[in-house]
């Protein structure tokens, strides 16, 4: 592979994989700045800049997750928008709908990604060569990993485990003390999920399958 393919295909995995986190944080921040909550607007973190979302290993763990499961899925995670709830007129209420913001948002964009592919195939026959092969492509490409790497990050953040969206959804529709219960097992959430996905096939097993049905509803 020449030097020109392989930033080719570095820029059709990074540029949906960029987004798609740099989406998720704004729409977290962009649902809070709605209801109230100045925090992320202050920090600059309502932006599709990606330097301001980016985690370094997060944004790693995409690729490399995406290689290793054959393409079936993308796993990552950005640097975390600041949300205070205090700003909310209704705490519970509000956390509940910035949680549901990422990935709505993630599943927005893979419909948006299926609807640019279905298109482009659609124009590709018709399309002369140089433009096809040089543009369309590719750009096709970037919209099939695009719908991979949305649905994958929308139900991976979906796992009704705090920090994770999940568990935050699932907090705010649990009864109040059930709910408080709940979340205090925010600090080990995120060590629950590396020891379920390094020892056990639970994550994979789940998310792997749906993510391949969605996908493949979406790109057929």
């Amino acid at each position: 592979m020449n030097l020109t393919n392989t930033i080719q295909q570095i820029a059709i995995m990074a540029v949906p994989g960029v987004l798609a986190i740099t989406l998720h944080e704004s729409a977290h921040g962009y649902v809070a700045y709605r209801q109230g909550d100045p925090t992320a607007r202050d920090l600059g973190r309502l932006t599709i800049n990606p330097l301001k979302h980016l985690d370094l290993l997060g944004t790693l763990m995409v690729p490399i997750s995406y290689f290793l499961s054959g393409g079936h899925a993308a796993i990552g995670w950005p640097k975390p928008v600041p949300i205070n709830p205090n700003y909310f007129e209704n705490p519970r209420r509000g956390m509940l709908w910035v949680a549901l913001a990422g990935p709505g948002c993630n599943f927005s964009l893979a419909f948006l990604s299926s609807l640019l592919f279905h298109f482009l195939a659609f124009i590709y026959p018709m399309a002369p060569q140089f433009l096809a092969a040089g543009l369309i492509r590719p750009v096709a490409e970037m919209c099939q990993i695009s719908v991979v790497i949305n649905i994958s990050l929308a139900i991976f953040n979906l796992i009704p485990l705090p920090p994770l969206d999940g568990g935050r959804i699932i907090t705010g529709i649990l009864p109040y003390e059930l709910a408080r219960a709940y979340s205090k097992i925010e600090p080990l959430g995120l060590v629950i999920i590396v020891g379920l996905g390094m020892f056990t096939n639970v994550i994979g097993n789940t998310i792997f399958p749906l993510v391949d049905f969605l996908s493949t509803l979406l790109l057929r």
